[in-house]
C-alpha cells in the first residue's frame, strides 16, 4: 500500500503542474496573437500615414495629381500671387 502511495502522489504532481504549465501557456499565446494583431493593425495604419506624407505632400506629386484627375482645372501659381482673404460673414 505505501508503495502505491509513493506512486501515486508524484503521479497527481505531475498532472496538476502540467495543467498549470498548459493553461499559462494557453494565457501567453493569446496574449501573444493579440499583440501581433495590434502590430499588425498600427503597421497599416502607419504605411497608409507614410503614404499620404510621402506621395501628398510633395509639390511635384501635386501637379501630376491634377494633371490626372483634374486636367484644366487646376493652375500652378506662383506664391507671391497669393493674397488673403477675409469674410465678414463668419
Amino acid at each position: 500500500m505505501f508503495k502505491k502511495t509513493l506512486l501515486f502522489i508524484p503521479i497527481i504532481i505531475l498532472i496538476i503542474s502540467t495543467t498549470f504549465t498548459k493553461n499559462s501557456t494557453k494565457k501567453l499565446d493569446k496574449k501573444i496573437f493579440e499583440t501581433q494583431e495590434d502590430i499588425r493593425a498600427l503597421n497599416d495604419i502607419y504605411e497608409l500615414v507614410l503614404l499620404d506624407y510621402n506621395y501628398l505632400t510633395s509639390p511635384n506629386k501635386l501637379m501630376e495629381y491634377s494633371k490626372i484627375y483634374f486636367e484644366k482645372e487646376l493652375k500652378k501659381k506662383k506664391i507671391t500671387d497669393l493674397k488673403t482673404f477675409i469674410f465678414k460673414n463668419e
